[in-house]
């Protein structure tokens, strides 16, 4: 049967017919492969498909499938009657296989078609592939048999198209998708065939949709589930478990596609460099055909051969783009992957860093988020050049020597002496870009910790200072390296844009005066054409040696973090127990030793025993900086462990002493990825008197609060806080000064009702950290800390027996040993009527509380919820973040191009046009040379032609040059500086509330992500789009000015081109904005999850944390794959078009040849600049669009540095306070009223009092009653809705915000600290001494140790403080920010819950501190929970619900048994046996 029966044999090219294939060759090889192929792949995929379960199918599906398989029935019998006929007949037909194989091959497709149509959702690429394949062949085959005259032909050529037919009908039936259902959330790529892989068919109806409407998250397609950040990350963390290398580790992760990309990139680059080979081929055929026109060797070309190249050119072309682009999308999709992955391990890894680590600032782990990963991202889309830019080069060299001959080796030695100058450079641009990295991550750091520590920087009037720090990082060192990374891109790129100019000089010179053969237009035409595209490459490898460096040192940099040095796994043994009865162990530790760092030389915690049973309540006590947090620390895994053992028993939850707050409601922070149990949450919210607080929101426990809590007060945030330990019902609950932050009354019906022996948590494990004593006769064992030793532990009762105990000391020292009156069922607390808020809501739920406490010994624990849906919004916080939609703006380009410099930008676009002018005069150069030398039959007359062309080539450098550096040095630095120094300033000058209504990770990402855009991406895309622009330009020009017929096709294409471009501009736009805008919730979450990663360790969520890190990072990938796939949808389209031109250019140029004398000269000019046009104008289009996209930057940052609000004025200069003022310390309120937004309700209501100079006043009240804001009164944080306040009579409504804060103290509820040394944390201005500030520490902490420990530190001054001070206990931090009060010497001095993290002993030390001769000629307002902290101030200021309630002398308010002073007094047991004097003192939170 293998046999060739006809008369050619197994010739491949037939002699008998023209231009023909021999039957032998089509039979065999072709019609026979095509056939054997099927059966064979079919067979194959029937095999992987019988594993796969059936679907249930539509009826419209079923349909379509009966369709499919009668037709390919019919199309079988059609084939059997065939081979029926052909051996009934004894027909010789030249080869029988593919008769014998046709009806098997259509069996084994009836049979592909019925399991592919029930099993799978996507149409059998096989088949599609076949139909059009096997009907081409046949096509060919038909000619050959009409043509060959062959025997019974008829009956044979019916009955194979009547298969044909049928075939091909079951072929459109098969592009459609089995799957006719389809689910709009799905990704279409999981119903899309091939071809509308191939076009990217699958996105033109959100084409369609963007050119109709704008485009939102909701339209867009859900990613495919191998595509999904969960799964690329575990992708990547199961490689770098098995590899130490991160290179390996992303390979064996996402290299696969990547491979394939590759192997696609050198058939494509073949395919390119096809093109120049065909085009000599048909200019062969033509100068042929011309020279023996009219003779008798006419009848040997047969037009057909020149119309087959010119289809053969057509389908190289269609092929090559086809190929490109799935090259591209591949790329683009590892890229995704690639920075997908990365990001989940680094979200992971920042989970579990251990405290050494922890040292990294998370400016600096943003960065490797948001730089670092898009760096490898970048890498993946261009970095196969890389492989592909030596194959082309190596390519163009072979093309060339076969024009050229030797010739073209002069230009491989220009070549190789380039390459040492290119590595060179790359080495520079290397060491720039790593310094350059450290210089961002510098300023990203200082960024984060202004944002941060916003808040303190105001009320300090510190902006002058930040702004200084963080310009002098910006402008002495980033942008000075950038200035010189510019400049030695710019020198690289016009060496690289050179280099071909020189090489294709250098060859033609050489050739000239060596050969003898003369250059005329059909050798020098040709070799431009491979010399253009031989610049893609080397234009591309400067950008591809860029990427590669920057990427080598992001790897270098995410290496170091991803293997950095992990929690000690050992630290903590967790036991899950099912059930634990009363009296169980919940923790153990037996001779604990813990330490913060390896390097520290004394253990943090020494010799620690603690035994923890269910149901017990176990108080810490101790000074300040004891170590109390840091055994909390010690026993949710958060330490080293040096010795010991650390048992827990169950679960835990956590209330830190800082409440962590997450963007989200009320109600989330409470749940916190807890199902919600509506009878269980209610009575928390009452049992933490919430309930009155929630009242008071906009949209109750719904309503959105800020990442740092905002709006609620610190006590509200602090019982968000406790609400949620509670509502997780754990085991072991740990609270670090819960009470510390609310005021008395509420702290009572705290622990009466949570943590007490009759409350929520009575059947639980609780351990709280304290500095009061009011309840700690309710405690079941009390712990004293001293040094990080546990110096006694004993009962209330126990330790108060023994004379020596620090607890008995405490307990005489300050206050009654009865403490308050003895928790009950219900509060019991006699309130005046003027407190009817709090109390009378709560008063009749306590009973009920109460009474479930008793039914239940222990409720069931909460159960997680299940992570949200990608698609379900995440929250954003209080504020949405601001997206333009349309296109971008012209007022955007012209304040870029402004910020710019307009004329350093008109004179970049003039070179940039002038070395386009000067490129075209030396290829006008060339042809006159290759005329002159075909006239003369020689290369005699070559000097002058030349040296025109060489003086061209070198004024074309040069003008390249100076382009370059006139865009990168001059125009790109100013804008960068501008931009950044606007935003910059306008966000410094906004008011506080738009810092607690903006996520700090979205401004991050302006300061990093759209800032790096602008600096380095921006000019780079402005660069591409002016010189394609000019390149297309001169292109037109040239093949108009040769060629005018071709104007005509401009026309249309132009039309064509605008058409498509606004259809594709204006869906990408909004795309790249989405993508832009989803980005932001990731930092956002990220920067959130740094600040609470001891919260979400001890209550073990990090798995939740992570789902809802992935949950993010697909929403963006959502957005981002379109945003990228558009492009080459786009491209697709264009090169479809341009294709098609070459076609008719083609086909037009061999008619115009056989019909009429055409120069082959001419037709070679026009079809090798017509196979540049198509490229040239894509390019075109999507630098255009570049452009627009990265320019969303531009609009991100102008936003904010034109449109955010901003405070008034931080100087006025017509009222400037003079030097000495205030100089007396008067405060007045005049009828004073504020509110925080003018949506909202007064927060202060008519304020009027005067404050006399030196004058210490204390300020009480319930929660909410005003008292925080009459102090952001005080610093014009808030302003006035009527009134005003006068200092020393003078209208500080009139002065300017920095003259004002400047000269008032604070010392803060949350003490802010920052990243630096004590010396920049206590002076951040750097006004004062050394010895000025040791004076301020000694004062303020000569009773607290504070001094001894900054003088045991190594530096003393100099010492670091980590970022947000987290290197020192919470008193410790309060302690400084005395100092920092003290350093002032102001005339008013606001202390704001001052004392609320120190012990007792550092409190009394303060308050003598404060009433001693220090403070005796200054104005002191205090805002106090320990009412015993004001008891002793000249007047007391009681606020109700915004108003004045009471003002007057502690003596006389505390005489009035109706007074709420009184009330307040009585809870806080301030009144129990009162002396004469009224001043007993007791002390409670």
């Amino acid at each position: 049967m293998a046999t060739c029966r006809d008369l050619e044999g197994w010739r491949i090219v037939s002699r008998l017919r023209d231009f023909d294939l021999t039957l032998c060759a089509e039979e065999g090889p072709v019609l026979t492969s095509l056939l054997g192929l099927l059966l064979l792949s079919a067979l194959w995929r029937l095999f992987s498909l019988s594993s796969v379960q059936t679907r249930v199918i539509s009826r419209k599906s079923r349909r379509i499938l009966w369709g499919k398989l009668l037709l390919l029935g019919l199309a079988f019998v059609a084939s059997c009657a065939n081979l029926f006929f052909v051996l009934a007949s004894r027909t010789i037909v030249p080869v029988l296989w593919p008769y014998v194989l046709e009806p098997l091959a259509l069996l084994a497709a009836q049979f592909l078609t019925c399991l592919n149509h029930r099993r799978t959702r996507s149409s059998s690429t096989i088949l599609l592939l076949f139909w059009p394949a096997y009907t081409l062949g046949v096509a060919i085959w038909t000619r050959s048999m009409i043509s060959s005259h062959f025997d019974q032909q008829y009956i044979i050529l019916s009955l194979k198209w009547t298969v044909e037919f049928f075939g091909l009908i079951s072929f459109a039936l098969e592009c459609f998708s089995p799957d006719t259902d389809k689910n709009t959330s799905d990704s279409p790529l999981i119903t899309a065939n091939i071809f509308s892989i191939w076009s990217f068919a699958w996105l033109t109806p959100l084409m369609k949709q963007g050119f109709k409407a704008y485009i939102t998250e909701d339209d867009l397609p859900a990613l495919v589930p191998r595509d999904e950040s969960e799964n690329l990350g575990n992708d990547l963390q199961k490689a770098l478990s098995k590899h130490t290398s991160l290179w390996a580790a992303l390979f064996i992760s996402y290299g696969g596609p990547y491979l394939f990309a590759a192997c696609l990139k050198l058939v494509q680059d073949g395919l390119a460099f096809l093109q120049p080979q065909l085009l000599r081929w048909l200019l062969a055929y033509i100068s042929d055909y011309q020279s023996t026109k009219g003779t008798r060797l006419s009848s040997e070309s047969n037009p057909l051969e020149g119309y087959s190249v010119a289809i053969i050119m057509f389908a190289a072309s269609i092929t090559q783009t086809l190929i490109l682009h799935q090259y591209f999308q591949r790329c683009f999709e590892t890229g995704m992957r690639v920075r997908a992955g990365l990001v989940t391990a680094i979200y992971k890894k920042s989970l579990v860093l251990s405290c050494d680590e922890r040292g990294r600032a998370s400016g600096d782990i943003v960065n490797l988020m948001s730089v670092d990963a898009t760096r490898i991202q970048d890498l993946c889309t261009y970095g196969l050049i890389a492989v592909s830019g030596p194959f082309q080069i190596t390519l163009a060299f072979v093309s060339l020597y076969n024009l050229l001959g030797w010739s073209a080796f002069v230009g491989v030695g220009v070549m190789i002496i380039s390459i040492p100058l290119n590595t060179w450079i790359a080495r520079i641009l290397k060491k720039m870009q790593e310094q350059q990295m450290k210089n961002r991550d510098k300023r990203t750091r200082l960024m984060s910790e202004l944002l941060a520590n916003i808040k303190s920087i105001k009320l300090y009037a510190w902006e002058y200072a930040f702004i200084r720090r963080i310009l002098h990082v910006r402008n002495d060192q980033e942008l000075k390296m950038l200035r010189k990374i510019g400049i030695v891109t710019a020198l690289n790129s016009t060496l690289w844009g050179g280099i071909p100019m020189i090489v294709a000089f250098s060859s033609f010179a050489t050739a000239a005066f060596v050969s003898s053969k003369p250059l005329t237009a059909d050798v020098i035409f040709p070799a431009i054409s491979l010399f253009m595209l031989l610049q893609f490459p080397l234009a591309m490898f400067s950008q591809v040696t860029s990427n590669i460096i920057e990427a080598l040192v992001s790897v270098k940099r995410l290496s170091e973090f991803l293997h950095a040095e992990e929690l000690q796994p050992d630290a903590l043994t967790r036991v899950q127990k099912s059930t634990l009865s009363t009296g169980d162990e919940v923790l153990s530790i037996k001779a604990g030793e813990f330490q913060w760092s390896k390097k520290d030389v004394q253990a943090a915690l020494e010799d620690i025993n603690l035994t923890v049973r269910k149901g017990e309540l176990v108080g810490v006590l101790g000074r300040v900086g004891a170590g109390k947090s840091s055994l909390l620390s010690a026993i949710i895994g958060d330490m080293r462990k040096t010795e010991g053992e650390v048992v827990l028993s169950g679960s835990v939850s956590y209330a830190a002493q800082n409440p962590w707050i997450l963007s989200a409601s009320v109600r989330d922070n409470i749940l916190f990825s807890h199902e919600y149990d509506e009878v269980f949450y209610n009575l928390v919210i009452e049992a933490c008197a919430l309930k009155p607080d929630l009242a008071l929101l906009p949209q109750g426990d719904l309503t959105e609060v800020g990442e740092k809590g905002l709006p609620l007060s610190g006590g509200q945030r602090a019982r968000v806080s406790l609400a949620r330990a509670v509502y997780a019902r754990a085991d072991l609950i740990l609270l670090d000064d819960v009470l510390a932050a609310v005021d008395s009354h509420v702290a009572r019906h705290v622990f009466d009702n949570v943590i007490g022996p009759q409350g929520i948590l009575s059947t639980k494990a609780r351990i709280l950290v304290t500095n009061s004593i009011a309840y700690l006769r309710y405690f079941d064992q009390l712990a004293y800390i001293r040094r990080g030793i546990i110096l006694e532990c004993g009962s209330y009762s126990e330790l108060l027996a023994n004379p020596e105990s620090e607890v008995r000391k405490l307990v005489q020292g300050h206050g009654s040993t009865s403490g308050a009156s003895t928790p009950g069922r219900s509060s019991g607390i006699s309130t005046p009527s003027s407190d009817g808020g709090i109390q009378s809501t709560l008063a009749g739920s306590l009973e009920v509380i109460a009474e479930k406490v008793v039914r239940r010994e222990s409720f069931r624990k909460a159960i997680l919820a299940a992570p949200p849906s990608v698609r379900e919004p995440s929250s954003s916080g209080p504020s949405k973040e601001h997206s333009e939609q349309g296109r971008v703006k012209k007022e955007v380009y012209t304040q870029y191009l402004q910020a710019a410099s307009t004329i350093g930008f008109s004179f970049f676009v003039l070179t940039t046009i002038l070395q386009q002018g000067v490129q075209v005069l030396a290829t006008i150069m060339l042809r006159l040379w290759g005329e002159s030398n075909r006239v003369a039959g020689d290369n005699i007359a070559t000097s002058k032609y030349l040296i025109g062309y060489g003086l061209s080539n070198l004024a074309s450098i040069l003008l390249g040059a100076a382009s370059a550096l006139l865009l990168w040095v001059f125009c790109s630095l100013r804008s960068s500086k501008q931009l950044h120094d606007s935003m910059l300033d306008s966000v410094m000058r906004a008011p506080l509330s738009f810092f607690e209504m903006t996520p700090t990770g979205r401004i991050l990402n302006l300061f990093s992500r759209d800032t790096y855009v602008v600096d380095q991406i921006l000019a780079r895309v402005i660069q591409n789009l002016i010189r394609t622009s000019a390149t297309c330009a001169s292109i037109i020009l040239v093949i108009g000015w040769s060629f005018p017929p071709f104007l005509l096709a401009v026309l249309p294409l132009a039309w064509f081109y605008s058409r498509v471009t606004s259809y594709y501009l204006s869906t990408s736009r909004e795309l790249k904005r989405l993508d832009a805008v989803s980005r932001s919730p990731i930092f956002a979450w990220f920067s959130e999850s740094l600040s609470g990663l001891s919260t979400i360790r001890a209550y073990n969520q990090q798995s939740m944390f992570i789902a809802n890190n992935a949950r993010r990072i697909d929403r963006n990938q959502m957005c981002y794959l379109p945003s990228t796939s558009v492009n080459r949808w786009l491209a697709v389209r264009l090169e479809f078009v341009g294709a098609v031109i070459i076609l008719f250019t083609a086909i037009l140029a061999v008619t115009a040849v056989v019909t009429s004398n055409v120069d082959a000269g001419l037709v070679g000019l026009v079809l090798s600049y017509a196979l540049n046009t198509t490229g040239s104008l894509n390019w075109f289009v999507r630098s255009a669009s570049e452009v627009e996209q990265n320019v969303v930057s531009v609009e991100r940052i102008l936003h904010y540095a034109k449109e955010i609000p901003s405070e008034a004025p931080h100087e006025i200069p017509d009222h400037k306070p003079s030097d000495e003022w205030p100089g007396e310390g008067e405060v007045e309120f005049r009828q004073y009223s504020t509110r925080y937004r003018e949506d909202l309700d007064l927060v202060l209501k008519d304020i009027s009092m005067k404050i006399k100079p030196k004058e210490k006043i204390g300020i009480c009240g319930r929660t909410g009653a005003g008292k925080s804001s009459l102090l952001l009164a005080l610093f014009r944080i808030i302003e006035p809705a009527s009134g005003t306040i006068l200092i020393d009579n003078t209208d500080i409504t009139k002065l300017g915000l920095h003259d004002l804060r400047s000269v008032i103290s604070i010392v803060p509820q949350n003490p802010d600290l920052f990243e630096g040394t004590l010396r920049e944390n206590i002076d951040p201005v750097g006004e004062h001494q050394d010895v000025d500030i040791w004076t301020a520490i000694e004062h303020v902490c000569f009773n607290a140790h504070l001094k001894a420990y900054v003088e045991s530190l190594p530096g003393g001054l100099d010492a670091p403080v980590q970022e947000a001070g987290s290197s020192l206990s919470a008193g410790q931090r309060q302690l400084l920010c005395f100092a920092r009060a003290l350093l002032r010497k102001s005339k008013v001095l606001v202390l704001d819950e001052a004392t609320s993290a120190v012990d007792l002993d550092t409190d009394k030390a303060i308050q003598e501190i404060i009433r001693g001769p220090l403070f005796n000629d200054v104005t002191i307002l205090t805002i106090a929970h320990r009412l015993n902290t004001i008891i002793e101030s000249d007047r007391v200021l009681v606020l109700d619900a915004g108003k004045i309630a009471e003002f007057d002398s502690p003596e006389s308010l505390l005489n009035d048994n109706t007074s709420i002073f009184y009330s307040m007094a009585s809870e806080a047991g301030l009144t129990q046996g009162r002396t004469e004097d009224k001043r007993e003192t007791a002390c409670i939170d």
